[in-house]
C-alpha cells in the first residue's frame, strides 16, 4: 500500500528552494563587476599631474627616456646594454624637433662609418681659399677636388669675390658637390641690404632684398615673409643650401655697430620678424643661421678689429637680446652662431662668448634650448687672433659646447690642436661625435645627406 504524500510539505520544500535560489543569485550579482558606462565627461588628473611650477632640467644634451626627478623610484625594467659602445653619443632627445626620426637614423649610419679624421673635419666650415690655398677661388677644379678627399670639412663659405655671375657660381657649386664624400653645407652671407653677396650682384640674376632695418620700419610681417622667400629662392636656384642670416641682434640705436643689419630697437618687433623671417628661409628650403648671440647690438666696437666688451648683465640679456634667438629657435632655427663678444657681468672674464661655456653651453643649449649645431663667428676675427693660435681657439670652442669653428686662420692648425687635443685626453671622443652627429642630422634633415 503506497503512502499518500502531504502537499503542505511539499509546497514549502519547493518555496525553500525557490527561496534559496533567490539568495545565491543575489549574493552572485554583487561580486560580478559592473557594466562599465556609456560615456565619460570629466577626469579629475589634478591629484596626479598638479604643478607648483618648478621644472627639473636634464643636464645638456642627456636623452629624456629614463631622466627621473630627484627621489623618484624608476621602473622595474632591464636596462638597455649600452656597455659595447660607451662613447656611442646619445640617442636624439623626444623635445629635439628639429630632427626626423629618418635624419637621424641617417647621420647615425653615417656617424658610424666615418673615420677620426673625417670626424675633426667636419667640425669646421672654411672659405674655398683656406682649402685650397689658391689666392682667390672662383672655380671648383682638381685642386678642390684633392683638398676635399684629403680635408673632408663639414661646410663652405662663398664671399662676394668668389661669385662673378650665376653660370660661373651654379658650376663651382655643382663642381664641389660633386668631389665630396660627405655633402657639405654650401652658404654664403645673404642678409639683405648691405651684406648681400648674391643679390647686390647684378649678374647673379638673384633679386636684393631691402635691409632689415627698412623691412622693421614697415612692420610688416607679409613683406619680411616675401623678403625670406626670396633671398631662399635666389641661393636655392643658384645650388646654395644655407644662408647665414637672419640677424637676430636688437639694435642699441645710432651708435650700435649692427646698423642697418637689424631689424630695430625694440626686441619685441624684432623678435616677431626674426621668427616669421626664419621660418620663411626654412620654407624655401636653405638652413638658416640666426647670428649673433648673445647679441651683437649694443655693441660698439667691430670684434673684427679687437676685443669688443658688452657691459650687460644675464637679466638684461634675458630680457631684450634674447627674444629675437629665442623666436628663432621656435620657428625651427637649425643653426646658431656665437660672436667673439667679451661679457664679463656674465662670464666673469673678458673670453669670448663663443668659448665660454657659460655662453654657449648654460646659456644657448641649456637656458634657450638649442638642440641645433653652434657655430662661431669667424675665427679670422682680431679678437680671437690676438690671443689665442688656432688650435687653442678651435680646442676652446669645441670644450664649451660649439659644433663648428667658421674660417680658423690656419686650418691645418687647427685640425691638429684638435686631433692633439683629443689623444691627450682634452677632448673625448663622445663630445666629437656629439658636434658631428648633430652637423649630419641637419644635413639629413634638408636632404644634403642622401
Amino acid at each position: 500500500m503506497r503512502r499518500r504524500k502531504n502537499p503542505v510539505l511539499t509546497l514549502l520544500i519547493v518555496l525553500f528552494c525557490l527561496a534559496l535560489l533567490a539568495l545565491a543569485g543575489y549574493m552572485l550579482v554583487q561580486v560580478l563587476p559592473q557594466k562599465a558606462p556609456q560615456e565619460v565627461t570629466t577626469i579629475e588628473t589634478n591629484s596626479v599631474f598638479e604643478s607648483d611650477g618648478q621644472t627639473v632640467e636634464p643636464d645638456r644634451e642627456q636623452a629624456y627616456e629614463g631622466e627621473l626627478p630627484s627621489g623618484a623610484e624608476p621602473a622595474s625594467e632591464p636596462e638597455p646594454d649600452t656597455s659595447s659602445d660607451p662613447d656611442a653619443p646619445e640617442e636624439a632627445s623626444s623635445e629635439n624637433t628639429l630632427i626626423s626620426a629618418d635624419a637621424d637614423k641617417r647621420a647615425r649610419e653615417v656617424l658610424s662609418s666615418m673615420t677620426e679624421d673625417e670626424k675633426i673635419w667636419q667640425l669646421f666650415y672654411v672659405t674655398p681659399e683656406l682649402l685650397t690655398g689658391v689666392e682667390t677661388a672662383t672655380r671648383a677644379g682638381d685642386s678642390t677636388k684633392a683638398a676635399l678627399e684629403a680635408m673632408p670639412v663639414g661646410g663652405i663659405i662663398y664671399f662676394a669675390k668668389n661669385l662673378e655671375d650665376r653660370a660661373q657660381t651654379v658650376e663651382m657649386l655643382d663642381n664641389t658637390k660633386s668631389y665630396a664624400k660627405i655633402p657639405l653645407f654650401l652658404g654664403t652671407d645673404e642678409e639683405g641690404g648691405t651684406v648681400s653677396r648674391v643679390g647686390a650682384n647684378a649678374a647673379m640674376g638673384a633679386v636684393k632684398s631691402p635691409s632689415l632695418q627698412s623691412l622693421g620700419e614697415q612692420a610688416d610681417p607679409a613683406a619680411v615673409y616675401q623678403a625670406g622667400q626670396d633671398i631662399a629662392g635666389s641661393l636655392h636656384a643658384i645650388g646654395f643650401n644655407m644662408d647665414f642670416a637672419p640677424v637676430a641682434d636688437v639694435s642699441a640705436g645710432a651708435s650700435s655697430v649692427i646698423g642697418s643689419r637689424s631689424f630695430g630697437t625694440d626686441a619685441q618687433l624684432c623678435a616677431s620678424l626674426v621668427g616669421v623671417m626664419t621660418g620663411s628661409i626654412r620654407a624655401g628650403e636653405i638652413i638658416p643661421c640666426l647670428k649673433h648671440f648673445p647679441g651683437y647690438g649694443s655693441a660698439v666696437t667691430d670684434d673684427h678689429y679687437g676685443t669688443s666688451i658688452l657691459e650687460k648683465t644675464e637679466e638684461e640679456l634675458e630680457s631684450c637680446d634674447f627674444l629675437p634667438f629665442a623666436a628663432g629657435i621656435e620657428a625651427g632655427a637649425p643653426f646658431v652662431m656665437v660672436s667673439h663678444l667679451s661679457v664679463p657681468e656674465v662670464v666673469g672674464d673678458e673670453t669670448p662668448s663663443d668659448l665660454s661655456s657659460k655662453i654657449v653651453s648654460d646659456l644657448l643649449r641649456n637656458k634657450l634650448g638649442f638642440t641645433g649645431v653652434i657655430i662661431t663667428d669667424s675665427h679670422q676675427m682680431a679678437s680671437i687672433t690676438d690671443h689665442y693660435t688656432p688650435g687653442e681657439a678651435a680646442v676652446k670652442a669645441l670644450q664649451a659646447g660649439v659644433d663648428m669653428i667658421l674660417m680658423p686662420q690656419d686650418l691645418q692648425a687647427a685640425f691638429d690642436g684638435v686631433k692633439a687635443a683629443l689623444n691627450d685626453g682634452t677632448l673625448t671622443q663622445s663630445r666629437i661625435d656629439e658636434s658631428v652627429l648633430r652637423i649630419l642630422q641637419v644635413k639629413a634633415e634638408y636632404n644634403i645627406l642622401r
